[in-house]
């Protein structure tokens, strides 16, 4: 089994076409879904030690341009970890976005395992999340969720779901992102 377990297979460097985000667009006043490509990368790290606890891991980064503009700034990036702990068999996603949120989602999954799910509520003394007054003002994050599927052609895909209570409408909304990406080196 490698060392990495259920985060072996995510290891170089990713790139997809098919990127579909959900979300609420402040100019336009309404929920629309935007289109995007994305590269990513994840690279292995030495191994975490606490005490009594070994994790196994990978940093990672992810930048998404929307199509058709792919020469200007991405609308999406973010910087994090992926770790595993082989003896609990708990996955952690710990990341950060540059418009104040840093989430630390986790779930379980096994060393062999061809999918992982991570979760992270407000609040949440060990899986949590966490914004920015602005933030909190404007779109309180509710919940989150996230996928990571291995598939048969060597591709994975990923589903990612931040639940949000939107100020200027008053209800509650999924902003959800989603995309196949394929190894490029």
């Amino acid at each position: 089994m490698p060392r990495l377990g259920p985060l072996t297979p995510l290891v170089g460097n990713w790139e997809g076409n098919a990127g579909v985000d959900l979300s609420y667009h402040n100019k336009d006043i309404e929920t629309a879904e935007t289109t995007y490509f994305e590269k990513a990368w994840f690279r292995p790290i030495p191994v975490v030690e606490n005490g009594n606890q070994t994790m196994e891991g990978l940093n990672y980064g992810m930048t998404a341009w929307r199509h058709g503009e792919e020469a200007m700034d991405p609308f999406h990036d973010e910087v994090g970890y992926l770790l595993w702990e082989k003896a609990t068999g708990q996955v952690l996603r710990c990341f950060a976005v540059p418009r104040g949120l840093a989430i630390l989602a986790g779930g379980t999954a096994a060393a062999d395992t061809r999918q992982i799910f991570c979760t992270a509520e407000p609040g949440s003394q060990s899986y949590g999340l966490s914004q920015n007054k602005y933030l909190l003002e404007r779109a309180a994050a509710t919940a989150y969720s996230c996928s990571y599927t291995f598939n048969d052609d060597g591709t994975f895909s990923y589903t990612s779901d931040l639940v949000l209570k939107l100020a200027a409408t008053g209800l509650e909304m999924h902003h959800t992102d989603r995309n196949t990406l394929h190894r490029v080196s």
